[in-house]
């Protein structure tokens, strides 16, 4: 139960930053035979789930290093990670009773929507700035975090729980400020759009 409640929470939440990652982790090691899916998730074996996977996680890495076309696409996969996260969590607990796919997607759901939150939020903050090492660095740490996540959640489930917790806790005081920060940066752009322009010389 504590594997599988690591394998359920580190999909969901890897899935709230690099969904496609994820999936394709999964799906080859357990290909490989370095690691025992449930059955809800065994799917995720098959080569044509790990090809779709491939391309998109190579598609997903790509415009993450672009600024401002990340933001995009993190709006756009809003409606994409958070359904996955609690669909992904759910299928770990496939082989439960009902009460426990419905309390794990939940919860997977709702670790992939703060992880996407703390990450779309970040990213609009960063993308302000006129260069783009800020954003590709925080690309890279997106990435390298994912891929020890999962490793974690994988083979090191304990370890990974308190990784998590301690997560959450620095979610719950980061969202906020984040919040603060994109409506005054929304305020800062709305006041300069309606400021009348200053007439050229004659």
């Amino acid at each position: 139960m504590l594997e599988t409640a690591a394998l359920a929470a580190g999909m969901s939440w890897a899935s709230g930053f690099r969904l496609y990652l994820a999936v394709f982790a999964a799906g080859v090691l357990a290909r490989l035979g370095w690691l025992e899916l449930p059955p809800g998730l065994q799917p995720l074996e098959s080569w044509w789930v790990i090809g779709v996977a491939a391309v998109l996680a190579v598609a997903e890495f790509i415009a993450d290093k672009v600024p401002g076309f990340d933001s995009v696409w993190d709006g756009i996969h809003t409606f994409v990670r958070i359904p996955a996260g609690a669909i992904l969590a759910a299928a770990a607990f496939g082989q439960l009773d009902p009460q426990w796919m419905v309390a794990a997607g939940l919860i997977g759901g709702t670790l992939a929507g703060t992880a996407h939150a703390a990450k779309a939020g970040t990213r609009v903050l960063i993308n302000v700035l006129p260069e783009p090492f800020s954003n590709w660095t925080a690309s890279f740490t997106e990435d390298m975090t994912a891929i020890g996540s999962l490793l974690l959640a994988f083979f090191l489930p304990v370890v990974f729980l308190v990784v998590l917790v301690l997560f959450l806790v620095a979610a719950i005081w980061l969202l906020p400020r984040l919040w603060r920060g994109v409506r005054r940066l929304h305020a800062t752009l709305r006041g300069g759009s309606a400021r009348p322009g200053r007439p050229g010389p004659p």
